[in-house]
């Protein structure tokens, strides 16, 4: 006779565990109980010793759909009890690691339940199981049961009840379980007629189909949708979001929706179909007659099928009316600020946006936004990392002893908890750049930090001083520490990748604030987990126009051109239809007595700049467009091989000259989409020549930082090191932007703390 008392760890809580484990008890024979105790599910596994092996292998290899086994600890007991059968037994509480389920998305069983006449849940918005529903949107404290839920308010009836308590069902144990007699209720905002239940679906469906736009409560927050076939109603919602070309992420009826109208791989599928459900960025075919609005000069859509049954309501129902198979199905916020969460948010911030605010009476406790992957080399490369991913711990194998909290950038914001030696990086907050953002960070930190019934011991946040995310900290009360921008990225691209020793980082991003009191941004730094030093950069270049140069990179190109061309800069730069007639004066006065000016590395704004110079796109609307726009064109060009017969390397990587020959090629007549792939890859190449010049023994590097999204330059860069004999991290599911630092300031504080420094 032998016993095994297992320990379960990771999203082992409200994704059916204890009946599966019964389940698989049952049919190997064995005895013994399965509880949860918060931080994992403890087994007694009794019987002989091949019985109780088997056992062991199908809790491994079999664990429930939606569960993610991070590890197991089995221990055999010499001095056991005797177990007469095999018994679930109630949730108890003791301390230790804690695992956060994500919100999960309607599994296929209650998908077809939703549907079926003969159902009792037949055409339910809020229907749910043991593999699927809200989590940590709903969630007040652990261990997660009803009552520490926002679903506390919704009583069971006598059926849900029944099925809940009854190991036999799909809905046992399940926290959010509930039926069109007992759970919450859709209706229309501030209606005068007051429409609910049926009569609010129905209402919301006409004024979809009829180009009409509608705000939409789900899990994690609000979201505005409209038809996505009709140019009219996409132009005017962007119109009314002032939000003139950044794509609108749309979510289609079915996967067979989705292969009409986007080219997609099978692994792209799987995600997409999966319980996480992201927004998933997919090649557009040339057939496709959504509306060009929704994504204007983009070849890419981004797509996501129904995740909540509400919305497959909004797709599917029994009022006969035609809907069309694609929703424009964009975030309901402010552009850029945090997603709205409650009806007094969708009344200040989105109603103005709408025509009609389909909402419910389930709160949301912690907001949740919609993920969003991109894909490199067939595998996912995440660019926003948020509902159905967050708060999935990241497990380190260096033993760390503590807890910190890291608050993350100013923009695309995220914090992280480091426990010991797990990670909990949030979801996606968004742009700090005002109040409210500010305090819903504060919000979010506290109540995660209840959540994982942790202290932190140390705060860590940017160098910036000026940020909201370094004030929020500030004010936190915790011993604080700052860490340098782009040393954060590349610590973030460390964590995830459990990589502890030294590395070469490329950190090509956006700006942030130097050591020096300089705008830094496209950097080549030797990395520790304790400290940087920094190898060089891209060329220093004057940065003329303030604030406003960050969104019309033609500002920058311009100041470039006159250092680098002098006295014919102004010939050139009409030449280029860069500057107005009479403008290049006072612009050169600007430039010359350094008015409005800072010195700069940035990379961001030196793709804004060769995009303004090739005549792709000369301004921002949108953070990031013009230098999207040219990977795009580049890409149609990318089979091309490109020499160069001049140094790119020396003191800096010389971007500068890399602009000069853009500029004569482009004079020359050349095409704009062929120096567009030129320009990546001498960049691309350059940065892996600085690299291995200045590596020493070093032969590990990582790529970090919002250029880094561009997967273009990703490709041509890690080739290029790997060429030169580097081992190559990249991110995977982390972002390279800034929605990735918080993990890397997380770190960083870790290994502080494990220094015994404060």
């Amino acid at each position: 006779m032998k016993t095994v008392r297992l320990k379960v760890y990771g999203i082992v809580q409200g994704v059916g565990m204890r009946p599966v484990v019964a389940r698989h008890a049952t049919a190997c024979g064995i005895t013994g109980t399965v509880a949860n105790l918060g931080p994992y599910v403890e087994i007694f596994a009794q019987g002989d010793e091949e019985r109780v092996d088997s056992f062991v292998r199908l809790i491994e290899e079999e664990p429930p759909k939606r569960a993610a086994i991070l590890k197991v600890d089995a221990r055999t007991l010499e001095d056991a009890p005797i177990f007469e059968s095999f018994e679930i037994i109630e949730s108890g509480k003791t301390s230790g690691e804690i695992f956060v389920s994500p919100d999960i998305a309607i599994c296929d069983e209650c998908l077809e339940e939703l549907f079926d006449k003969n159902n009792r849940r037949y055409l339910h918005p809020f229907i749910n199981c043991t593999c699927c529903g809200p989590r940590l949107t709903i969630l007040d404290s652990l261990p997660y049961d009803r009552e520490r839920t926002s679903m506390k308010e919704f009583p069971m009836c006598e059926k849900c009840a029944s099925e809940y308590h009854d190991p036999a069902t799909r809905r046992y144990d399940a926290q959010p379980v509930c039926c069109n007699d007992c759970g919450p209720e859709v209706f229309i905002l501030d209606d005068p007629e007051e429409r609910r239940g049926r009569d609010a679906i129905i209402y919301t469906r006409k004024l979809l189909s009829e180009g009409g736009i509608v705000a939409i409560k789900g899990i994690g927050g609000f979201h505005i949708a409209c038809d996505a076939y009709i140019e009219d109603a996409v132009r005017r919602l962007r119109e009314l979001k002032h939000r003139p070309a950044k794509p609108f992420a749309v979510m289609m009826r079915s996967i067979d929706s989705v292969k009409a109208h986007c080219e997609i791989i099978p692994l792209q599928e799987e995600i997409l179909k999966g319980h996480q459900k992201p927004i998933i960025l997919l090649d557009r075919k040339d057939g496709s007659d959504l509306a060009r609005s929704v994504a204007p000069g983009n070849p890419k859509l981004g797509v996501m099928l129904p995740y909540a049954p509400l919305q497959s309501l909004l797709f599917d129902y029994d009022d006969g009316i035609e809907m069309p198979d694609t929703l424009v199905m964009t975030s309901g916020n402010i552009s850029g600020l945090p997603i709205c969460r409650d009806d007094d948010d969708a009344r200040r911030e989105i109603a103005k946006f709408c025509d009609a605010i389909l909402t419910h009476n389930r709160k949301i406790r912690i907001r949740a936004d919609d993920s969003v992957m991109d894909f490199y080399n067939g595998k996912p490369y995440m660019i926003r990392r948020s509902r159905g991913y967050a708060p999935l711990p990241y497990m380190m194998s260096e033993d760390f002893n503590g807890s910190v909290i890291a608050y993350g950038g100013e923009l695309k914001n995220t914090f992280c908890i480091g426990v010991n030696n797990l990670f909990y990086p949030s979801s996606y907050i968004g742009d700090l750049t005002d109040l409210k953002g500010k305090a819903v960070l504060a919000e979010s930190v506290e109540r995660m930090e209840t959540l994982l019934e942790t202290k932190p011991q140390l705060a860590v946040c940017d160098l910036h001083p000026s940020y909201n995310s370094s004030l929020a900290a500030e004010e936190s009360g915790v011993p604080l520490v700052r860490v340098q921008h782009h040393y954060a990225h590349i610590l973030s691209c460390m964590a995830e990748n459990d990589y502890h020793g030294e590395c070469i980082g490329v950190s090509f991003d956006g700006t942030g604030y130097g050591t020096d009191g300089t705008i830094w941004g496209g950097e080549i730094l030797r990395c520790s987990p304790t400290d940087f030093k920094r190898l060089g950069s891209i060329r220093p270049f004057l940065q003329t126009g303030g604030d406003v140069a960050s969104k019309e990179g033609w500002r920058i190109a311009v100041s470039m051109l006159i250092d680098i061309f002098g006295d014919r800069a102004e010939e050139i730069l009409y030449m280029l239809g860069l500057i107005r007639t009479g403008s290049f004066k006072t612009f050169k006065a600007m430039h010359d007595g350094k008015l409005n000016s800072v010195v700069s590395t940035s990379a961001g704004r030196l793709f804004d700049a060769v995009s303004a110079i090739l005549g792709i796109k000369f301004e921002n609307t949108f953070e990031g467009e013009a230098s999207t726009a040219l990977m795009y064109e580049a890409m149609k060009c990318s089979n091309h091989i490109c020499g160069c017969d001049y140094e790119l390397t020396g003191e800096y990587i010389e971007t500068g000259k890399i602009v000069k020959d853009l500029v004569l090629r482009r004079l020359a007549g050349e095409d704009p989409g062929e120096l567009a792939y030129r320009f990546h890859r001498l960049l691309g190449e350059a940065a892996a020549e600085f690299v291995s010049a200045n590596a020493g023994t070093v032969r590990t590097a990582a790529l970090s930082g919002g250029c880094y999204q561009n997967t273009l330059l990703l490709d041509i860069t890690k080739k290029a090191l790997e060429n030169r004999g580097f081992k190559v991290l990249i991110h995977s599911l982390i972002p390279p932007n800034d929605g990735g630092i918080s993990i890397g300031q997380a770190f960083y504080g870790m290994n502080k703390l494990k220094n015994g420094g404060i």
